[in-house]
């Protein structure tokens, strides 16, 4: 019976590393440091959330459908995968009070205020 690959350490959490792989046919063995894949740190629900994510072609409509969520439900769990994965775009150190705050003295453009904002 095959074991799904567990990515952390029982014991301290820390993550673990691949050192051995072996073929079941011919049970040739190959020791060596391997990486997992990002998608091997997903959860069960978060690969399941990716499979259905796909099978729609990215319709978040059809996703809504088959899963019955909410659109921001669907967003909320869509974010939390890319972020999971290390995909998020990092915020820019200016918030958009700030942002607010220099358009009001006049230190920037309503045009520039907008793409700060946008880049938000």
């Amino acid at each position: 019976m095959a074991y799904q690959v567990i990515t952390n350490c029982p014991v301290c959490s820390e993550v673990l590393k691949i050192t051995k792989l072996q073929c079941t046919h011919c049970h040739t063995t190959i020791e060596n440091e391997f990486e997992l894949s990002k998608f091997a740190t997903l959860d069960q629900e978060q690969l399941f959330f990716i499979e259905i994510f796909l099978k729609s072609r990215g319709n978040i409509k059809e996703v809504e459908k088959e899963l019955g969520v909410s659109y921001p439900t669907v967003r909320g769990k869509l974010n939390e995968i890319v972020s999971a994965l290390g995909l998020a775009e990092k915020k820019s150190d200016v918030d958009d009070k700030k942002v607010i705050d220099m358009l009001e003295k006049g230190e920037i453009s309503p045009e520039e205020a907008l793409k700060i904002i946008k880049r938000n």
